[in-house]
């Protein structure tokens, strides 16, 4: 059988195992950020989605990496000090992953065969790509790095049934 994003077990910023199936039934927003990218700004609207549906079955999720352009090189206490401290990031912001290569964290595989990128490619392009995750676990969208989050506000609302 098929699994799930709610499958998963990830590693926290503490690095604990992570049950991502504590989001069951929840819309999830999937993103690798990156703290020294010409995309971290985009914490700024990440935040401002998840205030706006944090109580109706609604998070984000965000996954460090340091695949592209060594843009997050610090270390997971210090990615945490950075969004809260800049950003007033209150989502979960997990421990840092590698989303390409044979080193791709098992999550990122899942989520780049459900939502392959323009022309079918898998490999993830740069950091701030998107995957919004439906109620079933179920990759509903893929967003590229330059898709600003509130223009995916609108696709949130359809998965959340608004």
């Amino acid at each position: 059988m098929k699994k799930s994003f709610f499958d998963f077990t990830v590693k926290s910023a503490q690095a604990k195992d992570y049950d991502l199936a504590q989001h069951k039934d929840k819309v999830v927003l999937v993103v690798n950020v990156a703290s020294k990218c010409g995309f971290t700004p985009q914490y700024k609207g990440l935040e401002a989605l998840y205030q706006e549906h944090k109580n109706e079955n609604f998070t984000i999720l965000g996954f460090p990496c340091n695949q592209f352009g060594s843009q997050e090189p610090g270390t997971n206490e210090e990615i945490q000090s950075f969004c809260e401290m800049n950003y007033g990031v209150t989502f979960p912001v997990l421990g840092k992953v590698s989303v390409n290569g044979s080193d791709a964290d098992p999550i990122y595989k899942h989520l780049k065969e459900e939502a392959p990128g323009i022309f079918g490619t898998e490999a993830i392009k740069w950091n701030f790509t998107k995957f919004l995750v439906g109620k079933d676990g179920k990759v509903i969208e893929r967003f590229a790095p330059n898709t600003e989050p509130k223009d995916i506000n609108e696709a949130i609302k359809k998965a959340l049934g608004k």
